[in-house]
């Protein structure tokens, strides 16, 4: 490997010269810095030092995660550390546990290092400072676990992403809900991790959803459903409750917060009409309307046969959408990747769209409004189960 660049820190690096670096070699910067440019075309920060008499290398990471900017800084905090005696190698060592930190610790350390921030409040304003970054976090250890920061990566926020685009659909949320929580969590890991000398976790960046976006997501066509998720063993990497809750809305179409709700006095399985209620048992209904009954049929009538007692395992868990959603992603059986758990709700309303059933029938099944005054009690548990048996897969 030839040694390329110039050594003096009055010829040192450029942004663009460390973009634009091809030649495998060493590309010197002031402070000990290199550009270590390998054979294979991969870069790395690399750092001569001589600490307590002995000449080293330290590994600063790589141009795609740290700039130039940051490396200077790194290299120079390092040399400080050398010249008053101290040892890098073990202040970057200690600096590694520190990323075994869960989330909650974060979060914990962030009070510390902020508490200038609460200084001149008064008790109600400090409360309402740290609320939205507690929510932020508890939404966040809800959908990921309390998990530490060092194994915190792209796919834990698109989880999270997910997750929240679910939420958005469901309770008609504004997105500015879900930005606010990845800018409390962004600016929290920013924060603790500058003062630990840690790295920030990877995958934050373009979470946010734009004012305009609806959280509208398609759904899925019937082939899809028939040829893929219900392709015999396609789900059978899915725990039991959650293949249940998943089977039951494919000829339900409950919103999956109604599904996983449901408890073995909501389900009704003899007679010639099986079926479920949606009641607001222990949970707040989305709205007067969200109140009903539906008939099982299908897919989904094998699913609740299976799981008469209802899901324990989900019952006022906000997990289920991420666990249903990493799984079909991981398992190609997502038809496109703007689909989720949700898109099997509209694939539902679609169904009976293509069947041109009665407005009122239909609204009831979904639990939307009617946009008028209601009269009567709707159509017969009967009635409903012939119209729920037409489109059952």
């Amino acid at each position: 490997m030839t040694i390329a660049g110039p050594r003096r820190p009055e010829k040192a690096l450029t942004a663009a010269a460390v973009k634009n670096a091809k030649a495998p070699g060493k590309y010197f910067d002031g402070h000990g810095l290199v550009l270590l440019v390998r054979e294979n075309g991969s870069k790395a920060w690399v750092q001569r030092i001589t600490i307590r008499g002995k000449r080293c290398e330290l590994g600063l990471g790589t141009p795609a995660l740290v700039t130039l900017s940051d490396a200077r800084e790194r290299a120079l905090a390092n040399r400080k550390i050398a010249v008053s005696g101290g040892d890098p190698l073990h202040d970057k060592r200690e600096a590694t546990k520190e990323t075994q930190f869960t989330l909650t610790q974060v979060l914990a350390e962030y009070w510390v290092l902020a508490a200038d921030k609460a200084q001149g409040k008064s008790a109600d304003q400090v409360r309402r400072w740290r609320n939205p970054r507690i929510k932020a976090f508890k939404n966040l250890i809800d959908v990921v676990g309390d998990v530490a920061l060092d194994s915190l990566g792209s796919n834990s926020f698109l989880d999270f992403r997910e997750w929240w685009w679910d939420k958005i659909t469901e309770e008609e949320l504004t997105p500015n809900s879900a930005n606010k929580d990845f800018t409390h969590i962004g600016s929290t890991f920013r924060l603790v991790c500058k003062a630990k000398r840690i790295p920030v976790p990877q995958g934050m960046d373009g979470l946010n959803f734009s004012e305009g976006d609806k959280g509208i997501r398609p759904p899925f066509s019937v082939d899809w459903i028939r040829d893929k998720i219900l392709a015999p063993g396609a789900l059978d990497g899915l725990n039991k409750e959650a293949r249940c809750i998943l089977l039951g809305m494919v000829n339900t179409g409950y919103r999956p917060s109604e599904g996983q709700s449901l408890k073995a006095e909501h389900i009704h399985l003899d007679g010639p009409y099986p079926h479920i209620t949606i009641e607001p048992d222990g949970r707040t209904l989305k709205t007067a309307t969200s109140r009903r009954t539906i008939p099982l049929a299908g897919v989904s009538l094998t699913a609740f046969r299976e799981c008469a007692e209802g899901f324990p395992r989900y019952f006022g868990s906000p997990s289920l959408s991420a666990t249903v959603n990493k799984f079909l992603r991981e398992n190609g059986l997502m038809e496109s990747p703007k689909h989720s758990l949700y898109g099997l709700r509209h694939s539902f309303e679609d169904r009976l769209l293509d069947r041109e059933v009665d407005e009122r029938i239909r609204r009831d099944l979904m639990g939307h409004a009617l946009g008028r005054e209601r009269y009567g009690a709707g159509a017969s548990l009967a009635k409903l189960y012939g119209v729920v048996k037409s489109v059952a897969l």
